[in-house]
């Protein structure tokens, strides 16, 4: 009992131990020798419950000191910082808005700054416009630095570097589908070209129009010119002719905005009755009527249409003849003729 006493708690297994002595002197006719050594026994008994007490308290406490010890060091070589870093190193976000990129990278718990990645030293203020380039990460102070430039332009070679903007191919005589692929091959955005006729009386085609006959239209004058830069805010423009293949010769004029393809539609030829087209009458016209051709030019002995009347097909741009006279385009747009920018009438939506 002294040892299963002492092995639950020292305390009360001290108690039954001087109680069980008393009662060995008292109670037993044992001799004086046995007394003696049931009292030593009694603390032998003791000593052993509080030795096994202690070590079952000491086993515990080390497996229980063991454990944090552990603990601390497996976290320490495996901390959330050391994963938050590989994902840094690992995470790409080039290419990326950088109001996304930096909104993933604060979120993994980094500090982020940017600045403009081309030679320009801009500021970045709406990080909607700008697209990450380049990226410098720093895991010990927790910072990525984004280099980075505007949605609409190319990446430079290297951070600090120029734009790396292309140059405008030469494609004045080429017809229009060569010069379509000459311009992708030099890498400009074809919905940022323009195209226009190089006659007055001529209604510009649009890019369908000109690609269904693109052996047919050829290019006569361009802008820019050959070699010059072409930024996100440039403006490429086509002026083209349209020729069959059975027509011979060089048909772009000297100069944009100087020619009629029908020279009838020339005002200064309106008076020439050996122009094909022309009209005459000896009484002339004062009233509303019909211009002829597609011009709408009309003449008569000495005086000429004053009136407004429809003049049928007419081409925008083209001089016209009387004031107030409408026609439509071949495509079904109305006109009407009145003054130009020159001051001159000339056909207009």
């Amino acid at each position: 009992m002294i040892a299963v006493f002492s092995a639950v708690n020292a305390v009360l297994g001290c108690l039954v131990m001087i109680a069980a002595m008393v009662l060995v002197w008292v109670l037993p006719p044992w001799r004086w020798f046995a007394k003696l050594g049931a009292m030593f026994g009694a603390i032998a008994l003791m000593t052993l419950g509080a030795a096994l007490t202690g070590q079952a308290s000491d086993t515990s406490a080390s497996t229980t000191d063991a454990k944090p010890k552990a603990a601390p060091g497996a976290t320490r070589t495996a901390a959330a910082p050391a994963a938050t870093t590989h994902a840094v190193r690992t995470v790409d976000y080039t290419g990326e808005p950088l109001d996304t990129a930096e909104e993933q990278a604060r979120s993994a718990g980094f500090t982020t700054i940017d600045h403009d990645a081309a030679d320009k030293a801009r500021t970045v203020i709406i990080r909607g416009g700008w697209n990450v380039c380049f990226q410098q990460a720093d895991p010990t102070a927790k910072t990525i630095d984004f280099a980075a430039v505007k949605t609409d332009e190319p990446c430079p070679a290297k951070d600090g570097g120029p734009l790396p903007w292309p140059d405008m191919p030469k494609v004045v005589g080429h017809t229009y589908n060569a010069a379509v692929k000459i311009l992708e091959h030099a890498h400009i955005d074809l919905t940022r070209v323009t195209l226009d006729d190089v006659y007055l009386d001529v209604a510009p085609p649009t890019a369908t129009e000109a690609a269904k006959n693109g052996d047919e239209w050829r290019v006569c004058f361009q802008d820019p010119g050959s070699g010059e830069e072409i930024t996100s805010t440039t403006t490429v423009r086509l002026d083209l002719g349209r020729w069959s293949a059975s027509d011979t010769g060089d048909h772009c004029p000297s100069a944009k905005d100087t020619t009629y393809k029908n020279p009838e539609d020339d005002p200064d030829h309106a008076g020439d009755s050996s122009l094909p087209g022309s009209s005459s009458d000896s009484s002339g016209s004062t009233g509303g009527g019909s211009a002829s051709h597609a011009a709408g030019t009309s003449t008569g002995g000495s005086s000429s249409t004053t009136g407004g009347g429809s003049a049928g097909a007419v081409h925008p741009g083209a001089f016209c003849s009387p004031r107030g006279a409408t026609g439509v385009t071949d495509h079904g747009t109305a006109m009407v003729c009145g003054p130009g920018s020159d001051g001159r009438d000339r056909w207009h939506s």
